[in-house]
């Protein structure tokens, strides 16, 4: 048995539980679809999905090959696929039960196809752009595209939603609209707009109407619907520091190492590849198993604060692909020294998915999403 990695990523499943609890607290009655897509955000799919699935009504994926692995996992709740779907990949929903997102007429007739040959319905939802402008059928041509599915006998149209482009940014009322700016509200509207079809026509609408994803959760209480989609705010992290609390959530995942060199680094002696950093006096330096093949992103460089043994200090010199430097400056670390990538020490000190992204210019989804599969994932539950 190899030993566990130095480099890895505690995953706490009960804090994911107490997550999804505060989300259905604050959408109910609706339904909960927690969004598992990217290897679960990067907490690791495998050991997440089992757990999280008594705890909420259904789960969302990216793509096709996500789906089929829950389901060999032993998964059995129903797994919504919500990225695009070719024509010919459409018979694979139907083996592995999986729901189909429709979003283009040619995906619908290729569907009903495929059901009435297999001789049982396909569950599907129907996918409406109202002002996203990535995939779906757009709001005022909608008409046609739902007239459509109801010359579908063999679909199980279970679903009709849309996706926010902007349900981060909170809106004032009376405020002058920017042209060329999808404002979640307008999206709300054209959404209501397009519901109003099987009211109009006294036609149930299909069960699951659903648009709210973490933000929308947050800031739009008016699309949570028949279910809500929860992202990255079911992992513990606001989508955005502009976002109101109104779910209190926490961080599910540690990123930890260890120190595997101790040194002092004397006086113009440069530390790592370009010799971007060195220091006027002698310093000591750690060197952390871990880089930019882990997820650790190189253009952080001489960035980032890391955690060791407690408190805060600075990376140095350039982030390697396996490794990177640490400045302790006249503190004193040993082999095997414990090493907070991300996450919160027990002396109170902290490393966020947020400062991540803003050391690396981009956001905490990228950060998590990006830490590599061959760091492991350590899944535990706390103790009631």
């Amino acid at each position: 048995m190899v030993p566990l990695r130095p480099t890895h990523l505690v995953v706490n499943l009960s804090q994911l539980h107490r997550n999804a609890q505060a989300i259905r607290a604050r959408v109910s009655p609706a339904k909960v679809l927690v969004m598992l897509k990217a290897n679960a955000y990067g907490h690791g799919m495998d050991g997440v999905a089992p757990y999280i699935e008594p705890h909420v009504d259904y789960i969302g994926v990216a793509v096709l090959d996500e789906g089929v692995h829950l389901r060999e996992l032993g998964i059995q709740k129903p797994i919504l696929v919500a990225g695009g779907t070719l024509p010919e990949h459409v018979p694979y929903y139907l083996k592995h039960d999986l729901t189909l997102t429709i979003s283009h007429p040619k995906v619908l007739e290729a569907a009903e196809i495929a059901a009435q040959a297999a001789g049982r319905p396909l569950r599907a939802h129907l996918k409406i752009d109202t002002g996203m402008e990535r995939a779906g059928v757009r709001w005022y041509e909608a008409e046609t595209f739902i007239e459509q599915s109801l010359r579908c006998p063999h679909l199980d149209i279970e679903g009709i939603y849309t996706h926010f482009a902007n349900s981060e940014t909170l809106e004032t009322l009376g405020a002058e609209k920017q042209w060329g700016f999808s404002y979640a509200s307008d999206q709300l509207a054209r959404f209501y707009e397009v519901l109003s079809f099987y009211e109009k026509r006294s036609l149930p609408r299909p069960r699951l109407a659903h648009a709210a994803n973490s933000a929308a959760i947050l800031n739009l209480p008016d699309s949570y619907f028949d279910m809500v989609r929860p992202g990255i705010l079911f992992y513990g992290i606001y989508p955005d520091q502009g976002a109101l609390r109104t779910v209190e959530v926490a961080p599910a995942a540690t990123w930890k190492s260890q120190v595997v060199y101790s040194k002092i680094s004397q006086p113009g002696h440069p530390v790592s590849y370009g010799s971007l950093w060195v220091s006027d006096h002698p310093v000591r330096t750690v060197t952390v198993p871990c880089g930019y093949a882990d997820g650790y992103f190189r253009r952080m460089t001489n960035q980032p604060k890391v955690i060791v043994n407690g408190k805060k200090y600075q990376q140095v010199g350039r982030i390697c692909m396996d490794q990177f430097m640490v400045n302790l400056e006249a503190d004193h670390a040993e082999l095997g020294d414990e090493v907070i990538l991300l996450g919160k020490a027990t002396s109170g000190e902290q490393i966020s998915a947020e400062d991540l992204a803003e050391w690396a210019g981009t956001n905490a989804y990228e950060v998590m999403t990006n830490i590599a599969a061959r760091v492991p994932r350590v899944f535990v539950k706390e103790e009631k």
